[in-house]
C-alpha cells in the first residue's frame, strides 16, 4: 500500500461480564495514543489518520491486546477512508465546520 495518510474510525465493542465495558475501551484508546499517530477520540469512535501500513498495526496491536488480557468478546468496527494519489485527513473533511 501506498504511504500515504489514510483517515479511520475505530470503534471497540467490548461484549463482556468481567469489567465495565468503558475499562477495555479506555485501554484501547492507550494503545492508539501509544502509537503517536494522530488521533481523535470521540463518544462513539476515535478518528485516527497515519499510514495504512500504521493504521493497520494499531488495529492488530488492539486486538492482540484485548486477546491477551483475556477479553471475552469484542467487535472493533473499522471504517478507513483512502486516496490513492494523496493524504486524506480528518481535518480535510471537518474544517468547514469549525
Amino acid at each position: 500500500m501506498h504511504q500515504y495518510i489514510v483517515n479511520a474510525s475505530l470503534q471497540v465493542l467490548p461484549i463482556v461480564n468481567d469489567k465495565h465495558p468503558y475499562i477495555w475501551v479506555d485501554e484501547a484508546i492507550e494503545i492508539i495514543k501509544q502509537s503517536n499517530i494522530k488521533h481523535e477520540v470521540g463518544a462513539f469512535a476515535t478518528v485516527a489518520e497515519g499510514t495504512y501500513d500504521e493504521v493497520m498495526k494499531v488495529i492488530n496491536a488492539i486486538n492482540e491486546y484485548l486477546y491477551q488480557q483475556h477479553c471475552n468478546e469484542w467487535i472493533l468496527s473499522v471504517q478507513l477512508q483512502i486516496r490513492s494519489e494523496g493524504d486524506m485527513t480528518a481535518d480535510e473533511k471537518t474544517e468547514k465546520y469549525k
